[in-house]
């Protein structure tokens, strides 16, 4: 029993390192504000979107994600609130920041981005789905020293007609040196580089982007996305250096309501162990 035990502990281990180093598929291109806050409001009006993402496997416990953003942009500022809850086994991570941005127009064509996230993040363990001792002291102190600290990013980037580029500082806690906590496993800089392609009443977007971890080694994201159909119909396909593959296909019905789903496959060192991810994410523009 305790081997069963220890054997769930490491796979659901490793699904959560994988979980962490790969990111919503339609952070890429439908809500770029995942990745960088100054994307915030980067479209005049509002948006909001919900995204969950599972592991297809049948172990318990296995890794899940959901995240709601909310954005709003009028002139030259966005604003914006991201909401992410990671669960694996009995670990529970809440993230919850609110942005800032500020858009600057070098052109009729161009724009400088600038935005900055604050806000907190707490991981712990669920008392409510522990089977045992709820008074054991590594639980306890697990969630004591596991305590609620800010958090936040910060970004920049330049779209033009046809270009894109973009670069952030994420999880800013990695950053701070005041304590000896510090996250592992976390992306701590993210950047890409987009270009689209008209072809016809099609539209074709390749991107590569780069993320770089802390005490893993860097990925790099090759890959693109093809609008059909003025643009409504979405198929995305993303290398990633990690040996993995993403693949999606997305409605963005009247360019107002969008409904994307895609899978990612394992890693290359877990492809034997455990299943790829399930994500789909629903959103709606106002």
């Amino acid at each position: 029993m305790k081997t069963k035990i220890l054997i769930l502990l490491a796979l659901i281990g490793v699904s959560k390192a994988k979980a962490q180093t790969s990111p919503f598929l339609n952070q890429y291109y439908t809500n770029t504000y995942l990745a960088n806050p100054a994307m915030a409001g980067i479209a005049q009006g509002a948006d909001l979107d919900l995204a969950f993402r599972s592991q297809w496997n049948n172990i318990p416990g296995a890794p899940s994600v959901q995240n709601l953003t909310a954005t709003y942009g009028w002139e030259k500022v966005g604003i914006g609130l991201n909401v992410n809850l990671d669960k694996a086994g009995l670990q529970r991570q809440t993230r919850i920041v609110a942005s800032y941005a500020y858009h600057l127009s070098l052109s009729p064509t161009a724009k400088l981005h600038f935005g900055l996230s604050a806000g907190f993040m707490n991981q712990r363990i669920d008392m409510q789905d522990l089977i045992g001792n709820p008074n054991d002291g590594q639980v306890g102190a697990y969630n004591t020293d596991h305590r609620t600290y800010f958090d936040g990013d910060f970004g920049t980037g330049v779209t033009t007609e046809h270009f894109n580029i973009d670069f952030a500082l994420v999880n800013l806690k990695n950053y701070l040196k005041r304590d000896n906590f510090k996250l592992v496993n976390t992306p701590v800089v993210y950047a890409s580089a987009g270009y689209k392609i008209p072809l016809g009443e099609n539209l074709f977007q390749p991107k590569v982007a780069y993320r770089s971890f802390s005490e893993i080694a860097d990925i790099v994201d090759i890959g693109g996305q093809l609008g059909i159909a003025d643009q409504q119909v979405l198929f995305t396909a993303m290398y990633h250096t990690s040996k993995a593959a993403s693949f999606g296909v997305g409605l963005h019905y009247k360019k107002k309501y969008t409904v994307n789903t895609s899978y990612t496959t394992q890693t290359g060192a877990l492809s034997g162990y455990t299943a790829g991810s399930f994500e789909i994410n629903l959103g709606i523009n106002w």
